[in-house]
């Protein structure tokens, strides 16, 4: 491209985001991607300006030295990809982006005004819990081509929750008292202190609702035009890997890549062990990339001898790992601890299992990792997420009213889970969170793969560009498990 033309679409793509370049600063630039194909010059600028966005800068005069580090950040994520084809994301490591309402962007928690997370949180991290589920929310719909022409200030999402008996709406304007005799329900599961959009009238200080439904689902390709390369999954880089062509060259080639799902995996039963077993015998010649194993790891999680029990349960499985050598050593192992498994009671995120029940496990056993309930997993350019947890049946049973649609229960579930954007729309005292880590439970952007290990019956959907799917209980539905092919972004029932 000649240097005049490079020049005038650095400028203009910096003044469009809101910046002014020193001489200094697009000279350099220019000289940096002067060698750059003109395909990749946009996103490469892009991702550029994502990073010096992310810089504390003091005004949005942007120095030769911001770019410079800006462009080497760019270019060693560029040389990294093909070493982080694979990573395991633990909740604790999931970065906190806020929106901004007057910038109207995503800005990372250390570039606001909140204090730095506390396990422990203060009052007013409990109310931005909702405040922030809200905004995303609002800022989703607003954006939708069905709410575009609201009027500025119109609040379309606000929370239902119950005083007293009675129904009430909340946002942060206020609340008002909902009657719902005459309410119609759009599909999915309504639960208190999930997000509605409702219609109707308003009168004697009560709001009589005609129809409730929830908030749109945005495709992820959607948020990333609007949000550019920001990396809000987690992970070993600063940009996302969502647009690297090096590795989804690599994921489309690599057809034999293959995640193997099972839940309960009651390592402490005689048949399980049997059956993961014959599970290995089959895969010894093909190993998968990944077994994800999702708790509970015993049968009966109590008593006082459980924590000796599960650690020699762990010690039988890897008799069994090392008697095939080929998973042995090129498959990986990731453990998703289950409700009832031991640890410090039932918030979420929850941590791993601790280490003093894992250690023996880990040393004999190189390619495991014992994470977060929940966690992601980066696969090259595809976004994993996986969530134990029975949860099916209790959202079925803190709906404000059952569903009388067609819909089977795990679409209305699918449903209500990406158009809340979150992995537990249910009242904190059904579904306790850790304030400040309430943002690692979010399914904002929407990931590729969605995993609700659940003991519900197994189901696979596609929704929006992302798959659902729950493996089911490995012991409970005759040692069915699910194995993901992310070449093709294909689920295969499986059953032994």
């Amino acid at each position: 491209m000649a240097p005049e033309r490079l020049r005038n679409k650095v400028v203009s793509a910096f003044k469009l985001r809101g910046y002014l370049l020193r001489g200094e600063a697009t000279k350099y630039l220019i000289e940096a991607l002067e060698l750059v194909p003109e395909l990749e010059l946009e996103d490469a600028l892009e991702s550029v300006i994502d990073v010096v966005e992310k810089r504390p800068l003091s005004s949005n005069m942007v120095e030769r030295s911001v770019v410079e580090a800006a462009v080497q950040e760019c270019s060693q994520s560029i040389d990294e990809t093909v070493e982080h084809i694979l990573n395991i994301i633990g909740a604790f490591d999931v970065p906190h982006f806020v929106y901004n309402l007057e910038r109207k962007k995503f800005l990372p928690l250390s570039m606001t005004s909140h204090p730095s997370p506390n396990l422990f949180g203060k009052a007013r991290d409990k109310a931005e819990v909702f405040r922030e589920r809200y905004i995303i929310l609002q800022q989703r719909t607003q954006r939708h081509e069905l709410f575009t022409p609201l009027a500025t200030g119109a609040h379309p999402d606000e929370r239902s929750s119950k005083f007293q008996g009675k129904y009430f709406l909340e946002d942060p304007t206020g609340t008002v008292q909902l009657n719902l005799s005459k309410a119609q329900f759009h599909s999915g599961l309504y639960t208190e202190s999930c997000f509605v959009l409702a219609e109707g009238w308003f009168e004697d200080q009560v709001f009589h609702v005609n129809a409730f439904g929830f908030p749109p689902i945005e495709p992820s390709s959607t948020t990333r035009a609007y949000y550019g390369n920001i990396n809000f999954f987690g992970g070993p880089t600063s940009t996302s890997l969502k647009a690297s062509a090096k590795l989804k060259q690599l994921e489309e080639e690599n057809e034999d890549t293959m995640f193997v799902l099972v839940s309960d995996v009651w390592l402490d039963q005689v048949e399980v062990l049997e059956k993961l077993h014959i599970m290995f015998s089959g895969y010894s010649s093909v190993p998968p990339t990944c077994f994800i194993f999702c708790g509970n790891f015993s049968s009966a999680p109590y008593g006082k001898n459980h924590v000796q029990s599960l650690k020699d349960s762990l010690k039988a499985l890897a008799d069994i790992i090392c008697e095939y050598p080929n998973i042995h050593q090129s498959s990986h192992f990731v453990f998703v601890p289950g409700p009832e498994d031991p640890g410090p009671g039932s918030i979420l995120p929850r941590p791993p299992l601790a280490e003093s029940i894992t250690n023996d496990f880990k040393q004999r056993v190189p390619f495991s990792v014992f994470t977060t309930n929940p966690c992601r997993i980066q696969y090259c350019t595809q976004e994993i997420i996986i969530f134990r947890e029975d949860l099916v049946n209790k959202m079925c049973r803190n709906c404000v009213r059952f569903p009388s649609s067609n819909l089977d229960i795990p679409h209305h579930f699918v449903k209500t889970l990406l158009s809340q954007g979150h992995l537990t729309p249910l009242p904190l005292y059904i579904c306790p969170v850790y304030w400040v880590y309430d943002h690692t439970l979010r399914v904002y952007p929407v990931p590729d793969l969605l995993v609700i290990a659940d003991k519900y019956d197994p189901f696979t959907i596609t929704s929006t560009d992302c798959l659902c799917i729950n493996p089911g209980s490995f012991p409970r539905s005759g040692f069915s498990f699910k194995v993901y092919y992310p070449s093709n972004k294909t689920v295969e029932d499986s059953k032994l």
